[in-house]
């Protein structure tokens, strides 16, 4: 791994491994997100028969893929062994049967499918923990079928903006790990040549009663700092305090906020005609097409 790769991919690797078995009882905002994101299909005209959740985790969103298309094979794809092993251990024994969900471990920046072999990539919050996503997206559109559909939601970066700033009132280091922003997002569609690129962008907020709270929750879901310039020392008591003291500085109504930036988008495989056209024109970047 690069060095110079603001995320640590095999140490968050090993911290949602650690994480696994306790996932679920704490992932509030990831099955929101998810069923967020699952909304938005109902919009869209598709059945597919061969769907890759990438970033499947423990299995939430494979689940009801599964319910929205059941004569589709989902492929649930994580880079945490003990992610899927939490997702078999869900699984019924008619869905074993089935053999319609297909747990695989793999990188979303080297997906271990045939070149179009599926119809849609459906990605909720995985996408954050990807150092490159031009490759991610150039991966994407390997796999996809001519006219197929990449659907995701990942985080931007006025995520735990709370969190961030109390820390920088404390030292220097980088306590939170770097989101992109939408724009950049959506830049990297363009550059993948994926059709149709769309992306949109909400807050939404969790509260807490103490900063400990916040702190046990990202512990139980594996998504603590993953910068590879972070603090690896112990951190010490009077610092901690001193960060939870800055945090009471945001409370409001008797709770502490933590915001998190989601970005939703959708783009398509091009179809054989759109790739010949796009082969003779310029294309013009998700931003300047905004007005």
């Amino acid at each position: 791994m690069n060095s110079r790769d603001p995320i640590d991919r095999r140490w968050i690797r090993r911290s949602f491994d650690r994480a696994a078995a306790h996932y679920d009882t704490a992932a509030v905002l990831q099955r929101e997100v998810a069923d967020r994101l699952l909304e938005r299909l109902e919009l869209i005209r598709l059945q597919p028969a061969m769907v890759l959740d990438v970033g499947s985790g423990t299995g939430y969103a494979s689940g009801l893929l599964r319910k929205r298309y059941p004569a589709s094979h989902v492929v649930e794809l994580d880079f945490a062994p003990a992610m899927l092993r939490q997702a078999r251990a869900k699984l019924s024994w008619l869905e074993r049967w089935r053999r319609r969900r297909h747990p695989v471990c793999g990188d979303a920046m080297a997906l271990p499918l045939a070149d179009t072999s599926v119809d849609m990539i459906f990605s909720s919050l995985a996408l954050q923990w990807c150092n490159d996503l031009d490759r991610v997206f150039t991966e994407f559109r390997r796999v996809l079928k001519p006219g197929g559909l990449l659907m995701f939601a990942t985080l931007g970066p006025d995520t735990l903006k709370e969190l961030r700033a109390s820390w920088a009132r404390v030292d220097r280091h980088p306590h939170v790990s770097p989101f992109l922003d939408m724009h950049d997002i959506g830049d990297a569609l363009v550059r993948a040549r994926l059709a149709d690129p769309v992306m949109d962008v909400e807050h939404l907020c969790l509260t807490y009663t103490t900063v400990h709270d916040l702190m046990r929750d990202l512990k139980t879901l594996g998504s603590r700092n993953a910068t590879h310039g972070r603090h690896t020392a112990m951190t010490g008591r009077q610092r901690l305090q001193a960060m939870t003291q800055a945090y009471e500085d945001f409370r409001r109504d008797g709770v502490l906020p933590a915001t998190y930036e989601v970005a939703y988008g959708h783009a398509w495989a091009p179809e054989p005609d759109q790739r010949q056209r796009r082969a003779e024109a310029f294309p013009i970047p998700v931003r300047q097409q905004q007005t």
